[in-house]
């Protein structure tokens, strides 16, 4: 509801709210079905707003805590941190896409008719969100998947998702991420693969965890926004891994977004491998870094 997204879509496009994740898809998981559950509650204890839909869904609910409680009986169900809501069936799965496009509606009052390229560019910039495809049985999970990834939302497949090989993958920071400050007009290397790739397989879990909450970095996150999701992935990275991320330097933009907690070990590790500070942009947009009829003029309103 337009309500729901009043209250949250700021802290989404900021970053307080570290992000959005959508678990859909078949129920073909690789290994047991408590999966899905487990990675729902991991994300909604960081305080994700955590969607499931369809057989996602119905599986979390088979997973039940020594009080005999799922995760729908855990965590508030609704549309907010720290939350985990049930939006119905598989093809529930466009309300999600649509809260993302009322967050562009109605906080960058970008029109909706007739504005696909325009919106799209506006959710990969600037909304933490991203799909999870764990268990992909049928190509219509597949086309679910890939759906997403047309509105500029990342998404996260199962290992059965290399069954279809195809999948949209960076060269991580090797690639040009190039954008332009929406601002100034002016073209800007931002350094930072994010999100880094529109379309990956994980292979465990863990893997997904720790991939789930990078994909929810956007260029557009505000110091504090992205402290707060680099402390997640931090966090997360130790809890699975035991180690740092190895990958920590290309998100980290200045030494303030450092979450306070891993400070020093963080600043011994950047040290060591050459960080060197990256530029933070609030109005990042893709337009006008290729050949296209929209003005860049029209991401401000």
């Amino acid at each position: 509801h337009d309500v729901e997204i009043r209250k949250v879509g700021s802290p989404i496009v900021l970053g307080t709210i570290p992000g959005v994740v959508l678990f859909a898809g078949c129920s073909n998981f690789p290994q047991d079905i408590d999966d899905v559950a487990w990675l729902a509650e991991e994300l909604a204890r960081r305080k994700y707003i955590v969607c499931l839909s369809g057989c996602s869904a119905m599986a979390a609910a088979m997973r039940k805590d020594e009080e005999g409680r799922t995760i729908y009986e855990k965590f508030p169900p609704e549309f907010d941190a720290g939350c985990i809501v049930n939006v119905g069936s598989c093809v529930s799965n466009a309300h999600v896409v649509g809260a993302a496009i009322k967050i562009a509606n109605i906080f960058a009052t970008l029109p909706n008719r007739a504005n696909y390229e325009l919106i799209s560019d506006y959710i990969l910039n600037r909304v933490g969100a991203c799909g999870v495809v764990w268990g992909p049985y049928s190509q219509k999970a597949l086309v679910i998947g890939t759906g997403a990834v047309r509105w500029g939302i990342p998404v996260v497949l199962g290992p059965h998702g290399s069954k279809y090989r195809r999948l949209f993958m960076s060269n991580k920071e090797l690639a040009d991420w190039t954008v332009i400050n929406g601002r100034t007009k002016e073209r800007v290397d931002t350094k930072e693969p994010t999100p880094e790739h529109m379309m990956i397989v994980t292979e465990t879990k863990e893997r997904a965890l720790i991939t789930i909450i990078k994909q929810c970095f956007r260029r557009n996150d505000t110091p504090p926004g992205r402290a707060i999701k680099l402390n997640s992935y931090i966090s997360a990275y130790k809890q699975v891994i035991g180690t740092l991320p190895d990958d920590l330097q290309n998100f980290i933009r200045t030494e303030k977004e450092i979450p306070i907690v891993f400070k020093r070990e963080v600043l011994s590790y950047l040290k060591e491998v050459g960080w060197q500070p990256k530029p933070v942009l609030s109005l990042p947009t893709i337009i006008g870094t290729y050949d296209t009829k929209v003005p860049i003029d029209a991401t401000i309103k």
